[in-house]
């Protein structure tokens, strides 16, 4: 009956330290991935960093052109 118990005892342990090691390498897996994202995230923010500056420029030129039009009427 000792050898029984023992073998389940050995069996649980087995699978506990099993699973340890392999969801250890899945999350090492996973963190690998978003490390990778990270990068893609970043050249996704420049791009869009870029096409607001743009932005911003033409919304000055337009600014300015109104000031100076609304200055033609004003003064």
């Amino acid at each position: 009956m000792q050898a029984v118990t023992w073998s389940a005892i050995g069996l649980v342990a087995a699978f506990a330290f099993g699973s340890i090691f392999y969801l250890g390498a899945r999350i090492d897996g996973l963190g690998s991935r978003i490390d990778g994202l990270g990068g893609r995230i970043d050249s996704l923010a420049a791009r869009m960093d870029a096409r607001f500056d743009r932005m911003d420029a033409k919304f000055d030129g337009l600014q300015a052109r109104m000031d100076s039009h609304l200055d033609k009427h004003l003064f």
